[in-house]
């Protein structure tokens, strides 16, 4: 185990990208295997040590920011175990440190797929599960938790936890009962709120009618367990993708077009034809025109006078493509798309100039940012299907109400924008935190919740609080404390530590 004190090398280890200020540790711990992260916080928990899980700290929420104690960093668990083919696609065994993107090649070489896809591809995947992270391909293949088949955890104690999914979950009580490798019995009960009825939500510890006891662990952003080998699931890997980047004058028509794109993208998957190709979205991602704007300070190439455009995505064969490009394309018209100045691909190589598009706009929000000397303030909110097109109006007139700089973009087909809220000073970001404020307020009241994919941390858990209220933040913090007695993991994150007391 590689330990570090000093000032200077321990200061990369202080902040993420969510920028929050005062990170503070009093040493850096770099294990190399379990046995040493088993022994340490066997140890934290003895001596009551807070212990932050470091992983490529992408995350946006502050949740790897540590405020005292120590930092345990991933990175040295980065071996994929094994990658094998099943009937039905694969499965590989990776341990936390694994980054996404080289996970990912590594699977495509063989013919498989991973579908998760965070707009940070440098991430590890140790953090993708422990935030349920997902991106723009959840509007087809959903998050993270969907391809996890099984864990490995150390508990705050230093026993470790073994979980395959299927095969332990919580009774009509609540009630859920854990064995560990030691023969420790460890009981638990599932909070009783229910999940707001969206389609990404990382909002709080996981619940359903029947929750799977791996399900708690996943999302739960390093609050009860530490995670140090996962098995996931894969796909075979698509023959080829359809793909496109196309722009509307009118922005009535490109929500039209979304909404007839998601419903016949829902109903391509509820029906019951086997072995045909049918229109089946991908991914639907959207972009305003203040989007484009800033885009175009890098992409000459971007048409003027837009009200936004749509990045979308469709798997297809080769027997399929000329058929299925045929339907899109009616589609758009339909809607009175601007064909002639929109670009479609079926290459793989153009798909990716395509990714990196939609990947470009964060990075050019952020860049601005810093020349503003500002923080990041971007929403993280989704509502029910039924109420997305009223948080859109509610979201653009008050902006426009604001007189603020702004883009907004996303993943629509989830009813999952970003806005993103670009103060020019310090004057400026007080107004824009308030405004975030009232969407959160509005969201909640929507029926939606306040964190769609990258977790609560630090900085969203006052909005959690919202969401839920004190009764179910203590039933969350009972759960934590059947895993964590003592609470020295993630202390901070998903609720203030004032809760543990």
């Amino acid at each position: 185990m590689l330990t570090k004190t000093a000032v200077a090398e321990i200061q990369d280890y202080l902040s993420d990208a969510s920028n929050i200020k005062g990170g503070n540790a009093s040493r850096v711990l770099i294990p190399t295997s379990v046995d040493e992260i088993r022994k340490q916080i066997a140890e934290a928990t003895l001596t009551k040590t807070s212990i932050t899980i470091s992983g490529a700290r992408t995350g946006l929420a502050g949740g790897a920011v540590p405020f005292g104690g120590d930092v345990i960093a991933m990175h040295k668990l980065n071996k994929i175990i094994s990658i094998e083919k099943t009937s039905d696609g694969g499965k590989a065994i990776v341990q936390p440190g694994v980054i996404l993107d080289s996970f990912q090649k590594e699977a495509d070489s063989r013919g498989l797929f991973y579908p998760p896809d965070p707009t940070e591809w440098s991430c590890q995947l140790g953090g993708t599960i422990a935030t349920n992270a997902s991106g723009s391909r959840s509007f087809k293949y959903g998050a993270t938790r969907n391809y996890v088949e099984a864990l490995t955890v150390v508990l705050a104690d230093g026993d470790v936890l073994k979980l395959r999914r299927g095969e332990i979950f919580a009774g009509e009580d609540r009630a859920i009962e854990l064995r560990t490798e030691s023969g420790k019995t460890i009981r638990a009960r599932v909070p009783s709120y229910d999940r707001a009825n969206t389609r990404k939500n990382t909002s709080g510890y996981f619940t359903s009618k029947k929750p799977d006891a791996i399900d708690l662990f996943i999302g739960s952003e390093g609050t009860l367990g530490i995670i140090v080998e996962a098995e996931l699931r894969l796909l075979k890997k698509p023959e080829g993708f359809l793909s496109g980047i196309v722009f509307f004058i009118n922005e009535v028509d490109l929500l039209n077009f979304v909404a007839e794109a998601r419903n016949l993208s829902f109903e391509s998957r509820s029906s019951n034809a086997s072995g045909e190709s049918l229109f089946d979205a991908v991914l639907l991602e959207y972009f305003d025109d203040r989007s484009l704007e800033l885009i175009r300070e890098k992409s000459s190439n971007v048409p003027r006078e837009m009200a936004g455009a749509i990045f979308f995505e469709q798997e297809t064969t080769g027997a399929s493509e000329e058929k299925l490009l045929a339907e899109w394309n009616a589609l758009f018209e339909k809607h009175n798309a601007s064909l002639d100045l929109s670009w479609f691909t079926t290459s793989e190589s153009d798909l990716e100039k395509m990714r990196e598009f939609r990947h470009s706009l964060p990075v050019a929000v952020n860049e601005r940012n810093v020349r503003n000397k500002q923080r990041k303030i971007s929403t993280d909110m989704s509502v029910p299907d039924e109420n997305f097109k009223s948080m859109l109006r509610f979201y653009k007139k008050s902006l426009q109400e604001s007189a603020l700089d702004y883009v907004v973009f996303g993943h629509i087909g989830d009813n999952h924008l970003h806005v993103n809220i670009l103060p020019k000073d310090e004057s400026e970001a007080m107004r824009a935190r308030n405004l975030y404020g009232r969407f959160i307020a509005q969201a909640i009241m929507l029926g939606g919740c306040v964190s769609a994919e990258h977790g609560v941390g630090k900085l969203k858990r006052d909005y959690l609080y919202a969401q839920f209220g004190e009764r179910y933040i203590n039933e969350m913090v009972d759960l934590k404390k059947a895993f964590d007695p003592q609470g020295i993991l993630g202390r901070g994150n998903v609720f203030h530590e004032k809760f543990l007391r």
